[in-house]
């Protein structure tokens, strides 16, 4: 069993949990995940590592509330316990010999994103961070992006709060001047992702996507996770989840994770009206 040592809501949607999961703390690394069950009967779900402390030999996670899990997953307090926890799965970021690179993330996928730019800062990396969300009410980690970044941009789709406009709006002033980057590193919706990729396309910018579709099993026997990249079939869970972004087949990504998307809102409101009736 693994402890929830502390929970804390980022916004309406999102919330940060830090699980006591030693072993897996202990060999964690930026763009892994792992897969939790909330009990003993229910949906595997992926999670990337959005942080870990190897000495408290904590793991912290941060979720949307999308599902049936992920509702079940917040309901959920400091104290309790969770039947499975398991990891590190999938490839760690490659950040060797890096010097300089523009991370971008979008909504949730800011989680995924940090840790990647907070280990790319630590290895004494110009890093460029750009972060996008819908409106005011939705971002989450501004101040832990600002600390390790060089170069900051806060973007929203309203103009509530930053700049107005998406995150390819800053990426592409920058690319269009001349300014160049070993990587590009982009994490968030695959719409998002797609125009990222094909902004960097035309400047030849090697430009990492990671991706994050349905997973069961975690070790690609399953195949929920198969993408298309460069023409072949690639498994997220084993062979990713970061690919290059030039090469993935994002219209296909995208067809594929509609399949659930209705799926998951009914699940949800399944178990929502159950904590209801729980309540009454």
């Amino acid at each position: 069993m693994y402890q929830i040592v502390s929970k804390k809501a980022l916004n309406p949607t999102v919330t940060k949990m830090d699980i006591y999961a030693p072993y897996v703390a202990k060999k964690a690394l930026p763009g892994q995940f792992i897969i939790l069950r909330v009990d003993e009967d229910g949906e595997r779900i992926p999670l990337t590592i959005a942080g870990y402390d190897r000495e408290k030999g904590t793991v912290t996670i941060i979720f949307q509330i999308v599902g049936a899990g992920t509702e079940l997953l917040n309901h959920k307090n400091e104290g309790d316990f969770i039947p499975d926890f398991v990891g590190p799965l999938g490839r760690p970021t490659h950040t060797d010999g890096l010097k300089k690179v523009c991370v971008v993330g979008g909504g949730v996928g800011c989680a995924i994103a940090f840790p990647v730019a907070k280990a790319l800062h630590e290895q004494g990396c110009e890093v460029t961070s750009i972060i996008g969300f819908r409106n005011k009410d939705l971002v989450i980690l501004e101040e832990e992006f600002k600390e390790v970044s060089d170069n900051f941009f806060m973007m929203t789709d309203d103009g509530s709060y930053g700049q107005k406009g998406n995150v390819c709006v800053p990426l592409n002033e920058m690319l269009e001047k001349g300014e160049t980057f070993d990587e590009v590193i982009t994490i968030g919706p695959l719409i998002m992702m797609k125009f990222v990729c094909a902004a960097t396309k035309p400047y030849g910018v090697k430009t990492i996507a990671s991706m994050n579709p349905i997973m069961i099993d975690g070790t690609g026997m399953c195949g929920g996770c198969r993408l298309t990249v460069g023409g072949k079939m690639k498994f997220a869970c084993v062979d990713g989840p970061e690919f290059d972004g030039h090469e993935i087949d994002f219209d296909e990504a995208m067809s594929r994770s509609r399949t659930y998307a209705e799926f998951e809102a009914r699940e949800r409101e399944t178990a929502c009206n159950l904590f209801k009736k729980v309540v009454e």
